[in-house]
């Protein structure tokens, strides 16, 4: 569907642009909804859902064009690898390594969960 109204009038770099505006927004909506207190929540669970959404995309075959839109675009603005390193970088260096050990496993467990998820729903 996306592929019939979007491939022939707009470019990959105006598709990619569009989900990343979207992406970028809906990031800050999560980011500003969960109070992240000493722990990154809002960053593990944007860096989960991404990859669930993207693992939805992957696995279901989808156009280039909705890749662009929704896989380049809006799901790689709503995650963010950096903000996830600086967080856990942030936590080690307050000492607070527990947490920092934590934050990185649990959004790779987690990151790897949804896709896998995402792979089973899909196939």
């Amino acid at each position: 569907m996306i592929e019939a109204l979007l491939a022939p009038d707009l470019s990959p770099a105006h598709l990619v642009g569009i989900g990343a505006a979207v992406g970028a927004l809906l990031r800050h909506w999560i980011y500003t909804e969960i109070a992240g207190d000493e722990f990154p929540w809002p960053t593990l669970i944007v860096n989960a859902l991404g990859s669930f959404a993207l693992g939805l995309l992957a696995f279901g075959g989808v156009g280039p064009a909705t890749m662009q839109l929704l896989g380049v675009g809006l799901c790689g603005a709503f995650t963010t690898f950096s903000t996830f390193s600086v967080e856990t970088v942030g936590l080690w260096e307050r000492g607070e390594r527990r947490a920092a050990t934590t934050n990185a496993v649990g959004t790779l467990v987690c990151s790897l969960a949804g896709l896998g998820v995402a792979g089973w729903l899909v196939g």
